[in-house]
């Protein structure tokens, strides 16, 4: 018996989130259904299966990790062939018996904010990455996820906030995360951003003697970049790849395509 761990990559648009849920489609559902039916495990259970982290409906990911105990030779391209092409295995690796993918060393999310084309908004990208590094280090991030977590002193190693085709990107690395903790921070930000926030009033958030009420920003434009462990190499399935790779470029196009046609219905209607 050995024990693997495999990169997951997934869109979660058309999943109710990560966790397998009771009459809900979900990601790990459709993993742990393809998992039984090639033999690689009878039940999460008696695998010894468990997860890096679980994302929300609507966030995807490019190295979420699962892993589990297995007597059956593992093959990659195997399982991505009976998954939906919105879920891949893109690289796996073999693990010490102990090893937990919860406890991992860094973890990367990215977070992908495309402006409102018809609302204008002005942001001021200079003053957001200011007001970021205010959030690196370890703090008390209370304020910035559900008020009933029991240690919500996090480490945040870095923040980059970027300018790429016209969106703006946000890039956080920590060791773990609350609960919709990245997302409340880039509301924050763009909240700075804005105007809506002062860069002074960012310090007391982060004091849990004050409360205050923030929202999380959307979900659909979260991704779960990597999840890294020390001693951990995982092998790359190229194929894999290249195969999701296309799939999210013929989802693109239709999407470009469909967009093409509604600019044009817009565009007439404002001539009228």
């Amino acid at each position: 018996m050995v024990k693997v761990a495999l990169k997951v990559a997934y869109i979660g648009t058309d999943f109710h989130g990560f966790q397998r849920q009771l009459n809900f489609q979900t990601v790990e559902g459709e993993l742990i259904k393809v998992f039984k039916k090639v033999g690689l495990m009878d039940s999460p259970e008696k695998s010894g299966y468990s997860i890096a982290g679980r994302t929300d409906k609507g966030v995807h990911a490019l190295g979420n990790v699962v892993s589990f105990n297995t007597d059956e030779k593992l093959i990659v391209n195997q399982i991505n062939d009976l998954l939906p092409q919105s879920i891949r295995i893109l690289a796996s690796a073999e693990v010490p018996s102990n090893f937990i993918p919860r406890f991992a060393i860094e973890r990367h999310y990215r977070y992908v904010f495309m402006e409102d084309p018809f609302k204008k908004l002005s942001l001021d990208i200079e003053k957001m990455k200011h007001a970021s590094k205010i959030f690196e280090g370890t703090h008390d991030f209370h304020n910035l996820s559900k008020k009933s977590e029991r240690s919500p002193v996090r480490t945040i190693n870095s923040i980059e906030v970027s300018e790429n085709n016209g969106c703006i990107v946000f890039d956080v690395w920590g060791k773990n995360f609350l609960w919709n903790m990245v997302r409340k921070m880039v509301n924050v930000l763009l909240m700075v951003g804005t105007g809506g926030m002062d860069v002074e009033k960012l310090g007391t958030l982060l004091n849990p003697n004050l409360n205050h009420v923030i929202l999380p920003a959307p979900p659909e434009n979260l991704i779960l970049m990597d999840v890294v462990y020390k001693g951990v190499k995982f092998h790359e399935d190229r194929y894999a790849k290249n195969n999701f790779l296309k799939t999210i470029q013929e989802e693109y196009l239709k999407k470009v395509r469909a967009a093409a046609v509604e600019m044009e219905i817009m565009q007439s209607l404002n001539l009228d």
